[in-house]
């Protein structure tokens, strides 16, 4: 019986699971009852299993043969503090807090993967199930491997993905470089010298400093960036002053920052800082920036990318996978996983969906087998025995 035909079997169960998270999302390092089931589950399935690694995170270890080979797959627990505004039947219960990412769909696909190891162990090595908490808020996949998830669990490889809406389900999309962009956030503060807006004379307007700031942050991509490098820069929000007739003290300024290369992300930052400074300076006003760098660009490794491309070919046919994938700006946490273990990160195809974080996205229970078996498979075919 072929990978995908007996996850097959395990469909109805694993839909009843993923709509049951989804029923109880959980924000990140506050995954506790997501924890208690996914451990549960392994347990279950003979799966020794490793908890409070990075917080909320579980590592569930299956070992078969001989082979000092392993292999990593990862999948992330945790919701968005938001209300869910669709109307399934399995709806949030939790207010504020909204499976809107589709986590409750990556970690049901992991457990069948591991249900499916566990049940017919046709590889040499081990695996390591690494449920992840806290992606959302950027601190899980830095505080498990703090906790010492490589050393503890050493991977040859690891692999991961996510589901894509507008993909159709039974498709892939990969690459074999750069998948999604680092980067961070920064926040700009402006102090000049406050006044009657009649007298701006008597000024050291934080307010058209601020202005000319945000302006001159637009040549940091148009200037400053190698062609052919895709980078943004985009100022989200200005705030200052209270009433029409005064001129602020300090005015505010914040945004983001991303990028697909590590080196171009750090030229950008120091681009940043200069433009920041020197345009404060010369409207007589000082500015600080905070601008920490949340999540690296996300990486595949070549020879990892080719291996799970190759494994979604035998699951869904090669005519339904996409191996030059077009990179995203949006940022994943993974990348600091990749960082420090060769792997790949994939597009799984969820539909005709809402997109990612509408108050109205649901995962689409058909995609499930799909990613269970791809996971699977890849795995199967790096431990091979």
């Amino acid at each position: 019986m072929g990978v995908l035909e007996k996850i097959s079997g395990y469909r109805k169960e694993l839909t009843a699971i993923r709509q049951d998270f989804h029923e109880h999302p959980e924000l990140g390092m506050e995954e506790y009852r997501t924890s208690d089931i996914v451990a549960a589950l392994l347990e279950k399935w003979g799966i020794s299993v490793h908890r409070g690694i990075g917080g909320t995170g579980i590592v569930g270890v299956l070992k078969n043969g001989t082979s000092g080979k392993s292999v990593g797959l990862r999948a992330d627990m945790d919701a968005l503090p938001m209300d869910e505004l669709g109307s399934v039947p399995y709806k949030s219960r939790n207010a504020g807090r909204m499976h809107a990412c589709g986590h409750d769909g990556h970690t049901t696909m992991l457990l069948g993967a591991a249900r499916y190891l566990s049940e017919t162990r046709r590889f040499d090595g081990t695996v390591n199930f690494i449920f992840q908490p806290a992606e959302e808020g950027s601190t899980g996949a830095v505080a498990m491997i703090r906790d010492g998830l490589f050393e503890e669990f050493p991977c040859d490889y690891i692999f991961g993905m996510h589901n894509w809406p507008g993909l159709a389900v039974g498709n892939c999309a990969i690459n074999s470089g750069p998948v999604m962009a680092g980067g961070g956030f920064f926040e700009i503060t402006v102090k000049g010298v406050g006044s009657h807006a009649a007298r701006p004379d008597r000024s050291i307007d934080p307010m058209l400093t601020a202005c000319h700031i945000v302006t001159a942050l637009q040549s940091v991509v148009s200037r400053n960036i190698p062609t052919g490098k895709e980078a943004v820069v985009s100022v989200t929000r200005i705030e200052g002053g209270h009433a029409y007739n005064i001129i602020p003290e300090a005015v505010t300024i914040a945004g983001t920052f991303r990028c697909l290369d590590t080196a171009v992300l750090h030229e950008m930052r120091a681009r940043m800082k200069t433009i920041v400074t020197g345009v404060a300076a010369a409207f007589g006003a000082t500015a600080e920036i905070r601008y920490p760098v949340e999540f690296l660009p996300t990486v595949n490794n070549p020879t990892c990318a080719d291996m799970m491309a190759n494994a979604a070919a035998d699951i869904c046919g090669d005519g339904h996978i996409d191996r030059h994938m077009k990179p995203v700006m949006a940022s994943e946490d993974f990348s600091y996983m990749l960082d420090r273990v060769p792997g790949a990160y994939m597009c799984l195809g969820n539909g005709n969906s809402e997109m990612l974080h509408h108050p109205e996205y649901n995962f689409n229970d058909e995609a499930l087998v799909y990613g269970a078996s791809i996971l699977a498979k890849v795995s199967e075919d790096a431990l091979s025995v």
